[in-house]
């Protein structure tokens, strides 16, 4: 593998979102092997090198949807064919926690894929696909991504990425049958819920609920129905046990209380 590319969107405000999962790894492998991502305005990406295998590493600082003019530069400038270049992304299609290897395919409705792909005019490159979740809805898709996910969710996605980078040796060496065992033979995250929630505009599902003053177990709680033993007693319950059985008693006593006795 000679160019591992992170897709993503640039600047602060993007930074937590969800769509900027593949700049996550390739921003934590930099670090951890002592690369350093710098701007380079020729390539309109930030470029470092992984010294210990040579290969290229990119983050490019167009937006999503036009991260394939940066990819085909770079790999027309150093002569680096599609089969060598592994594109790290968001999938939506995998629950959070979960990461899978694969060569080739369509976008899948992923405008990053699309535009690499449109620009080196082919889609026999490798994707590394880091889950996110869906939100249940196409709808919600955008808005869905362009937020943070909660921080469980963040955790998951975490975990995701490090077993990633446990196997990106093996990738980098050429064995991507090997690392596509080791990842799709890990143990599956849990399973998500089948609808998330509609995130808010604060990021999440989270945000929504503290601004409701409540969280959703205590909704829930408020929303139950009240236990059928707690229901009050109808005032015309008719009288029973003992209290039944003295006024059977009484009324054998009192003449007036019998109408067969009456004249």
């Amino acid at each position: 593998m000679k160019l591992i590319v992170g897709l993503g969107n640039p600047g602060e405000r993007y930074a937590p979102t969800r769509h900027n999962a593949g700049f996550w790894l390739v921003e934590r492998f930099a670090a951890q092997t002592g690369a350093v991502l710098r701007k380079d305005a020729k390539f309109q990406a930030l470029v470092g090198k992984h010294e210990a295998s040579g290969a290229w590493l990119l983050l490019p600082q167009n937006f999503m949807n036009a991260s394939g003019r940066p990819v085909q530069m770079l790999a027309s400038f150093f002569k680096i064919a599609p089969a060598d270049i592994l594109v790290v992304h968001d999938e939506l299609d995998f629950p959070p926690g979960t990461v899978r290897l694969k060569q080739g395919g369509g976008a899948g409705g992923h405008n990053g894929l699309r535009d690499v792909s449109a620009r080196l005019g082919a889609q026999d490159y490798w994707r590394l696909r880091i889950g996110i979740g869906h939100p249940g809805d196409r709808s919600l898709v955008t808005e869905y991504v362009l937020h943070k996910p909660a921080q469980e969710e963040r955790a998951d996605i975490e975990a995701a990425i490090a077993r990633a980078l446990a196997v990106l040796p093996q990738i980098l060496g050429g064995d991507l049958q090997g690392a596509m065992l080791k990842l799709h033979t890990d143990p599956e995250p849990r399973p998500a819920p089948a609808k998330a929630p509609r995130p808010d505009k604060a990021g999440g599902a989270e945000a929504g609920a503290a601004k409701g003053g409540q969280k959703p177990a205590e909704a829930a709680r408020k929303e139950a129905p009240t236990p059928a033993a707690e229901a009050p007693v109808a005032a015309t319950a008719a009288p029973s046990g003992k209290a039944g059985a003295l006024g059977s008693f009484f009324k054998k006593l009192l003449p007036d209380s019998d109408p067969s006795r009456k004249k």
